[in-house]
């Protein structure tokens, strides 16, 4: 019974991450505009002098960006 939990735990968890990973992919693929709205906010931060955390964010952002694009291509 408690294996049966965890299986049905576990089934219930992938189709999640599956949802979200469709959902993230078809943003992807459909349209570069992720990217481009992270360059022009990038740019943005550049000609207002943004703090340096903010640039943290936004290369974390690409980061997160090209990996799951990675994730995506090779799944």
């Amino acid at each position: 019974m408690e294996r049966e939990a965890r299986e049905r735990v576990i089934e219930s968890l992938h189709g999640e991450a599956m949802k979200w990973m469709d959902r993230f992919a078809l943003t992807l693929n459909g349209s570069q505009e992720l990217s481009r709205l992270l360059a022009r906010a990038k740019a943005m931060a550049d000609v207002c002098s943004a703090p340096d955390e903010v640039h943290e964010l936004f290369n974390y952002c690409q980061h997160m960006v090209e990996l799951m694009s990675h994730i995506i291509r090779n799944h």
